[in-house]
Order: structure tokens, then C-alpha cells, then sequence
């Protein structure tokens, strides 16, 4: 299992951003994906400025990417992960996700995040 960022998200619908080839080639792996359901509403926020948010979630269900809900008892534990950390909440919920479903690996052009998946024992595509 692979758990998305956002960066990853956007790079792979975006033909001209500079990681979209790379997006495209860890979606076309064949491993299951899943996002944190905050990772989706960041990334669904681009296109629901252009009112294509409907598209992008076909998109997203077409590829088959799960999303990982927040549970009643994660905003403890998404408090604590970002003083431990000092990453955005955001990012704090693409670890979260990880945890949850038990990936061992994120997907993320953001190289702070990278940095502390790393540390964390997690791989990074």
C-alpha cells in the first residue's frame, strides 16, 4: 500500500508539472494507493476553482484510490504528530494515513515530509 500526498496527486493530473512523469510512473505500479481524506480535499481544491471537482473525484475512483477518513480519536494524536515533527497538518495526515492503513511506503515530492517518513521507518516513492 502506498499513501498519496497531495504533491503527488497534483503532479500526476497536471501534464505540465515538473514531477508529472514521475506521478505517473508510481501510480502505474500496480500498488494499491489510498490518501488521507484531508489529502483529497487539498488536492480537490484546484478543481473545484474550474468546478471539476466531480471530474476529479471520477478520476480519483477510476484509479482506485482509498481514502483513509479521520477517525474521532485523530485529532490527538495529528496534534502531537506535529509538534513532534513541525510539519503542516496536512502532511501530519499523510503519516497519519500511513499508520492507519499500515503502508510502509508515501508518495510525496515534498522533500520535509520525505525527510521525516524516512525517520519514521517509512519508504518513499
Amino acid at each position: 500500500m502506498i499513501v498519496l500526498d497531495a504533491s503527488l496527486l497534483i503532479a500526476f493530473f497536471r501534464a505540465t508539472d515538473v514531477h508529472h512523469a514521475r506521478a505517473r510512473a508510481i501510480m502505474e505500479t500496480g500498488e494499491p494507493t489510498a490518501a488521507s481524506a484531508i489529502t483529497v480535499a487539498e488536492f480537490l481544491v484546484g478543481p473545484a476553482r474550474t468546478g471539476r471537482e466531480a471530474q476529479a473525484q471520477h478520476a480519483l475512483q477510476k484509479l482506485r484510490v482509498a481514502t483513509v477518513p479521520i477517525a474521532a480519536e485523530d485529532p490527538l494524536g495529528l496534534a502531537v504528530l506535529r509538534t513532534q515533527t513541525g510539519l503542516r497538518l496536512p502532511d501530519c495526515c499523510v503519516l497519519s494515513a500511513a499508520q492507519a492503513v499500515r503502508a510502509d511506503t508515501i508518495a510525496t515530492f515534498d522533500e520535509r515530509l520525505a525527510t521525516v517518513a524516512r525517520a519514521r521507518g517509512l519508504a518513499v516513492a
